[in-house]
C-alpha cells in the first residue's frame, strides 16, 4: 500500500532524485539554486507551495506531487494548481499518480478552493490516460510568454 505524507526536511534526498528524473524526463534542466529554493519553499510551514511524497510498502519514494493555491476571479473561492506530478517509472500503474492527485485534491477542498487544475504535455500519453480517467479536460490551450 502507497503511503502519502507531506514532504519534510528528512525527505530531502529522496524528493531531489525524484525531482531529477522528473526534469530529466520532461528533457529540462533547473539550476541547483532554483532547486534548493523549491524545495525549500515546499517545507517551509508558511510557505504557499505544498509538496507531498508517495512511498511504498518498503518506504522507498516513489512518487512527489506539489501545488499551491491562488485566487480566482471567475469565483469567489481560489483554485489549486498542480504543478509538478511524477511517479518513478517502475511504480507506475499501481495507483501511485492516482493517489497522489487524490491527496492534492483532498488538501484543496479542505481548504475551500473551488477546483484542481495541471498541464501536461501533450506527448505524454502515460499520464494522459490516468488523467482523462480522474478529471475533465478542459478544452484550453495553454500559452505562454518567457521574461527570463
Amino acid at each position: 500500500m502507497t503511503t502519502i505524507t507531506a514532504l519534510t526536511e528528512a525527505d530531502r534526498d529522496d524528493w531531489l532524485s525524484l525531482w531529477q528524473a522528473y526534469l530529466t524526463f520532461y528533457e529540462s534542466e533547473v539550476a541547483d539554486d532554483v532547486t534548493a529554493s523549491t524545495f525549500a519553499r515546499i517545507v517551509d510551514p508558511a510557505g504557499e507551495i505544498q509538496g507531498a511524497v508517495a512511498r511504498d510498502d518498503d518506504g522507498r519514494a516513489v512518487g512527489i506531487v506539489h501545488w499551491f493555491s491562488h485566487p480566482a476571479t471567475w469565483s469567489k473561492m481560489h483554485y489549486t494548481y498542480l504543478e509538478d506530478l511524477f511517479v518513478d517509472p517502475s511504480a507506475r500503474g499501481g495507483g501511485v499518480g492516482r493517489g497522489l492527485i487524490a491527496h492534492v485534491t483532498d488538501a484543496a477542498r479542505a481548504s475551500g478552493s473551488d477546483k484542481v487544475y495541471w498541464l501536461t504535455a501533450e506527448t505524454n500519453a502515460t499520464a494522459r490516460t490516468l488523467y482523462d480517467r480522474v478529471a475533465e479536460r478542459s478544452g484550453f490551450i495553454h500559452y505562454q510568454i518567457d521574461l527570463v
